[in-house]
């Protein structure tokens, strides 16, 4: 590995220049030094062969934290003549947009473009990501912008349509131990650890390619050079632990089914035990949000619709208050979908309409319901015996809505209990009226 060093690198490592990090300096020179993201930067990687035809334009990066989004964004500054601006959306606003936005206009019409770099963009709010649309469309910057959040949930679907999403990989083991070999390189000489506690030092990333070489950096600080520990030295000098489980791997997938299960099951006790054992590995939080979400509709449904307003507004708790206070909202949620009444009626009958939808192809809807804007339309029929229901006996006409060609169709199956129970009987009460006035 030693041909990956420079001379340089290894001279400030030998001279002890403790200010610069060893994450910094070991951050690749090279797309192809990138560790761990071969999909984006080997030789057929989707960056590689961006640039091989000219380059990227703006583009999202979405990946876990210590992935190298930052490093991605610098390395493909360096592959442009372009000036290269970077700021943080935790720290900045709209005046900073502004003065980069004019920065880059100017530097713009002396023939200079501009890379403008935005960490943590899912920061940004509505407005501020829609101040990015007009300076992407007409040029004035290249937008690359970093998130650990879907960008699907978090970034304006505009400003999705105006670049390329490119998603980074959680470092496995084998890229967390390239690492370390690397700091070896670099430091010149092994890390003090026996091969368990090599082990336990890349449990203890846990995906993050910074934080594994930060603890190696620890290490190297705080023991002898002939020193070699085992996991009980090593978590005595580090004053931590391995995670309870990894969240890329087959522990993540347990748990979140467990807790799944656990809420389906109506066991809140449960439910609250994977939960905290997930936070208590380091699970996103967010992510566990969006799960308990997708229980409210999935496992609950109409039979309690406050369950999902409650998941909802969890998920907004925790945005607002952050960790640790607003795990407690969570919590909360968890417990009422676990304690709430069950129903999957209307996942299952979504998913029966999505088999027609597919079966059935385009049909166009019967003539009666559609509009007729044009004259031509209302000579087709569009609208003709259509029936305001507002004017029905029981705000209630009974018109079939189906396409004439595929006849009426019954998904939804409301279960009795919760909430349901009074959506059913209504269901029933209007299929009665349905028949007595001629449309079955």
């Amino acid at each position: 590995m030693a041909e990956l060093f420079d001379t340089e690198d290894k001279q400030n490592a030998n001279s002890g220049d403790l200010n610069r990090p060893l994450a910094d300096r070991l951050r690749p020179k090279e797309l192809s030094d990138v560790v761990g993201q071969d999909h984006l930067t080997g030789d057929e990687g989707v960056l590689t062969r961006l640039f091989s035809t000219g380059g990227a334009g703006s583009l999202i990066l979405w990946g876990p934290p210590g992935t190298g989004k930052t490093t991605l964004a610098r390395l493909i500054a360096g592959k442009t003549d372009h000036h290269f601006e970077q700021l943080s959306a935790i720290f900045s606003g709209v005046a900073d947009l502004k003065k980069i936005f004019e920065s880059a206009r100017l530097r713009r019409s002396n023939g200079t473009a501009t890379i403008l770099f935005v960490d943590e963009i899912h920061r940004f709010n509505r407005a501020q990501q829609d101040s990015f649309l007009p300076v992407m469309e007409d040029g004035t910057i290249t937008l690359i912008g970093a998130t650990t959040e879907n960008p699907s949930f978090e970034l304006n679907a505009a400003l999705l349509s105006r670049a390329r999403v490119l998603t980074l990989k959680r470092h496995d083991e084998n890229s967390l131990s390239l690492l370390l070999t690397k700091a070896e390189a670099l430091i010149g000489r092994p890390l003090p650890v026996d091969e368990d506690g090599r082990v336990a030092i890349i449990a203890m990333a846990d995906g993050d390619g910074r934080a594994v070489l930060t603890l190696a950096e620890e290490l190297y600080r705080s023991t002898l050079p002939d020193e070699r520990i085992g996991v009980d030295g090593l978590r005595k000098i580090l004053q931590r632990r391995a995670p309870l489980y990894d969240k890329g791997q087959d522990g993540h997938y347990n748990l979140i089914s467990a807790l799944h299960k656990s809420v389906r099951g109506s066991d809140p006790d449960a439910a609250l035990y994977y939960l905290a054992r997930m936070l208590d590995a380091g699970e996103d939080p967010l992510y566990l949000g969006r799960r308990l979400v997708r229980m409210a509709s999935e496992d609950i449904g109409l039979a309690d619709p406050q369950a999902l307003q409650i998941t909802l507004a969890a998920k907004d708790a925790f945005d607002y208050l952050g960790s640790p206070e607003g795990e407690l909202a969570l919590a909360q949620a968890c417990v009422y979908l676990a304690s709430a009444p069950k129903s999957n009626a209307v996942y299952k009958a979504y998913k029966a309409a999505r088999i027609s939808a597919q079966q059935f192809g385009s049909l166009l809807p019967p003539k009666h319901i559609l509009n007729a804007p044009t004259k031509l339309m209302g000579a087709e029929g569009y609208g003709v015996g259509y029936q305001y229901d507002h004017d029905a006996p029981d705000a209630f006409s009974g018109q079939d809505y189906f396409p004439t060609e595929m006849g009426r169709q019954k998904y939804y199956e409301p279960v009795e209990r919760g909430f349901e129970r009074d959506i059913g009987k209504r269901l029933d009460y209007w299929s009665k009226l349905r028949r007595q006035r001629g449309s079955s």
